[in-house]
């Protein structure tokens, strides 16, 4: 059985910094590319940054970039998100998302609270 586990969330201050962690039983992350959503009401997903297996090549969309920085720790297997700078109207639910081909995980995901 697969099991996707974030950690890291919490209450941040805007303009302030959180570090999430993605880890996986039953597959190997390492095979998997890993994208990294915020889950905002209504259920929409919006994707924040992707890496690649190989943790060579990764994707940030214009709104992300040069603030969040995606990772892996091979050592840990695991995979992180740095977030700086962090907005308002970033908070929500961020989800890690292994994916390879047509399969598909999901973890449940922390909630990341942007708020004075």
């Amino acid at each position: 059985q697969v099991q996707v586990v974030e950690s890291g969330g919490g209450l941040v201050q805007p303009g302030g910094s959180l570090r999430l962690s993605c880890t996986a039983s039953g597959i190997r992350l390492d095979d998997y590319f890993v994208n990294w959503y915020r889950i905002i009401p209504d259920e929409q997903r919006l994707r924040v940054a992707t890496i690649s297996g190989s943790g060579t090549d990764t994707y940030y969309p214009d709104s992300t970039k040069r603030r969040l920085t995606v990772s892996r720790d091979s050592a840990k297997s695991a995979v992180t998100l740095q977030m700086n700078n962090l907005k308002p109207e970033e908070e929500g639910i961020y989800c890690c998302n292994p994916c390879r081909g047509n399969s598909n995980k999901w973890g449940q995901g922390p909630q990341v609270t942007v708020s004075s």
